[in-house]
């Protein structure tokens, strides 16, 4: 026995402090991994709307920058495997890395501070280019952190168990991806919480300080934790990367066929088959049946396309709809939450009664028959997302387009008034009530005329704009007021109001005092019954109003305000509040899930089956690529596309991948099933191993069975 396997040998039989029959380490390594999850998917969840509103990002450039850092999260495993297996080893590789890691989530948090770059204190950050600057250099290190971690930790953990405790290894699969699951779906919940607060030094805004400092914190922990255990753990050398040593042997034969393309040298069966001269036969064979398995990978990207839209698209699409379920509110951010429920609760289902009925009725429900149902269930989806984003347009104001300007007008005088607006509209408006909506003109120049007074005015509208005409006790000094002409950012209600009292105004929320006939600037409150302070120093009252998601109101205070005890105020509804509920969402969400159990866990159930046990890396690399690559698709689309309806965006992706689903059928019609195993021994008799040898390779792949099944268990935990 060599010194290398010696070595090897005794760090397996070391003997390890152990609790209820589990190494110690390994609760380190759970509590880590828990800390670890919760940090990512914390951060991840409320990372669209922090583009959206916080750097003010449209919603294709917020879009595109999500998915770009999630597809690089889904390309640095492989990085972190190789340096893993190649060269520092996992314990170093976790250590490094989570370093890494932490800070990155650190200066991501640091970068939502907007009192830090706020010179002005109105609560917008006056240096967009360094937030900028930090987000992206945080998110940077967070995918080379988490990325790099992702295939380390699980194997480490299951390093730490000796042989005769494979019982406990099973186990601790379970716990672990119970951990990465549980992780996720809280941090899902809690943080979409925590930025709905509000906070600030100066200024109160939405608490993105909050929502990405305590998953900041988490990372902080869960680097601290597995360090304390280092005294505990088994730590094995670095043993060389499969997948390498696989790019080395098709580079090979690549450029050994490129040096005899000339006619004169025979043809081989298999392009691979030109590794002959540096590689051995079964390394060749091996790799053979994992190219014709990523073979079937080049239509998988489309799938992961629409499903990684859920922390995206999806969120901004809650963020126009009402998340008012009665017994709570349920933040646009926490729809996510939705796809974890119900993958806990569909697996076992799917497993345990869908899958053996199916097979008991006699249908052949095949693995790459499930891949692609599952991918038609996925479309399905988004045509379900269309429909629920054509009912949320039908609620939607109908804003001026850049030639328009649209116009409302406010009689605060103490009569009706006959407005006329360029010798053609003509308004009844009584005394404290506004016209009944926007009149939109195509031109930008107007006379108002007050026909009971003879007053007439000249104005320029704002092309593209929306405004107010405000007409004040005297009618003579009527002005026009700038209103917003989208919907309140955020889920949020625009308020403002109109000082019809005789005196000074101090109302709580409002930036200032307000003087008579004046409008105020908009404040932003959030969702439910708010309560408005109203006072002139000597006398107050308190207004209340209940609001729901994305309104806007003007509120007209009348001369008789403290008279009537603030019951006399008149709300004026500039944009109606959200109407489509977030439970039509729902659906959309159960479809997507069944797909990605069809899809996701038959995938690289199929996959492990068809190539050797070896080359498993080979293959979990390749799944990631397809999914980095489907973010991809994500970017470019929603940078170059442009489809001026959502709806229509919706569409295209759910009819591209109806068309990838076909051709993935008939990819797999013409796939042949093998036996990997079958294929080796077939392989290893030609080359003539001795019956000893062959007997002692059985055992070792007998030893290897828990293993296998340890592999199985890790499958079927799509949280990973």
């Amino acid at each position: 026995m060599t010194d290398e396997k010696m070595d090897e040998t005794k760090k397996k039989t070391k003997k390890t402090a152990e609790c209820c029959g589990f190494p110690v380490s390994i609760f380190f390594i759970v509590v880590n991994e828990f800390c670890e999850r919760f940090s990512y998917y914390g951060m991840r969840a409320v990372l669209v709307l922090y583009f959206r509103y916080f750097l003010l990002w449209d919603d294709d450039l917020a879009t595109s920058i999500y998915h770009a850092f999630v597809a690089l999260c889904y390309l640095t495993p492989i990085m972190g495997a190789i340096i893993a297996d190649s060269w520092l080893g996992k314990f170093k590789t976790i250590i490094y890395l989570s370093v890494v890691y932490a800070v990155g989530q650190v200066v991501m948090a640091v970068s939502t501070i907007h009192d830090i770059t706020d010179t002005d204190r109105d609560g917008t950050p006056n240096n967009f280019t360094l937030h900028i600057a930090l987000s992206m250099l945080g998110l940077i290190l967070i995918a080379l952190g988490t990325g790099g971690i992702k295939p380390c930790v699980a194997a480490f953990g299951g390093d730490q168990f000796q042989e005769h405790q494979s019982r406990q290894l099973n186990t601790f699969f379970s716990v672990f991806y119970l951990c990465i699951n549980g992780g996720s779906l809280l941090s899902t919940l809690i943080t979409p919480v925590l930025r709905a607060q509000e906070c600030g030094i100066h200024t109160q805004q939405q608490c993105y300080p909050l929502a990405f400092g305590v998953p900041a914190a988490l990372m902080v922990v869960s680097l601290v934790v597995f360090i304390s255990g280092s005294g505990m753990y088994v730590k094995t050398d670095p043993e060389g990367n499969i997948i390498w040593a696989v790019c080395k042997c098709i580079g090979f034969a690549i450029k050994n066929r490129f040096r005899h393309r000339s006619s004169a040298h025979p043809k081989r069966e298999h392009w691979m088959d030109w590794a002959n001269e540096k590689y051995d036969k079964l390394l060749i064979a091996q790799v053979k049946m994992v190219l014709k398995v990523l073979f079937l990978y080049i239509p998988l990207p489309m799938f992961w396309t629409l499903f990684d839209q859920k922390g995206s698209r999806w969120t901004l699409q809650a963020t126009t709809m009402s998340g008012d379920f009665r017994a709570f509110i349920l933040q646009p951010d926490q729809m996510q939450t939705v796809n974890p429920i119900l993958i806990l609760t569909m697996v076992p289902i799917m497993d345990r009664i869908i899958f053996p009925l199916i097979k008991k009725c006699g249908l052949d429900f095949s693995p790459l028959k499930r891949m692609t149902v599952g991918m038609l269930f996925a479309a399905t989806a988004f045509v379900c997302a269309a429909l629920v984003q054509i009912e949320i347009d039908k609620t939607l104001p109908h804003f001026p387009s850049s030639s328009e300007s649209q116009l409302k007008v406010l009689n605060m005088f103490n009569s009706s008034l006959n407005v006329t607006i360029s010798h053609k509209d003509t308004l009844l408006i009584d005394s404290l009530e506004s016209s009944a909506g926007y009149v939109t003109l195509d031109h930008q120049e107007i006379t108002v005329s007050l026909n009971s007074s003879g007053i007439t005015e000249n104005f320029s509208l704002i092309a593209g704009g929306r405004q107010t005409l405000i007409i004040p006790s005297d009618p003579s000094v009527m002005y026009l007021k700038e209103d917003i002409k989208s919907k309140p950012r955020e889920g949020r209600n625009a308020v403002r109001f109109v000082n019809g009292w005789t005196a000074v105004l101090n109302i709580t929320n409002l930036e200032s005092n307000l003087e008579p006939t004046v409008i105020s600037n908009y404040s932003l409150v959030a969702q439910g019954t708010r309560k408005f302070v109203l006072s002139n120093g000597a006398q107050s009252c308190v207004f209340s109003q209940t609001f729901g998601f994305g309104s806007s109101y003007t509120f007209l205070i009348p001369s008789t305000l403290f008279s009537t005890d603030c019951k006399s105020i008149k709300a004026v509804e500039d944009i109606q509040p959200n109407s489509v509920h977030m439970a039509l969402q729902i659906p959309q969400y159960f479809l997507i899930t069944t797909g990605e159990v069809l899809f996701s866990v038959t995938g690289l159930q199929f996959s492990y089956s068809q190539a050797p046990k070896n080359m498993k890396s080979v293959l979990q690399a390749g799944w990631l690529c397809t999914n980095a690559v489907g973010n991809i698709i994500v970017l470019i689309v929603a940078e170059l596309g442009k489809l001026p309806k959502q709806w229509a965006e919706y569409l295209l992706f759910a009819s591209l991948l109806v068309a990838v689903s076909v051709i993935f059928s008939v990819m797999a019609y013409f796939y042949t099933y093998i036996d990997p195993a079958e294929v080796e021994a077939q392989i290893r008799s030609e080359l003539g191993f001795e019956p000893e040898e062959e007997k002692k390779k059985q055992t070792l792949e007998m030893e290897d069975k828990d293993k296998d099944q340890q592999n199985e268990q890790e499958v079927k935990q799509t949280k990973i």
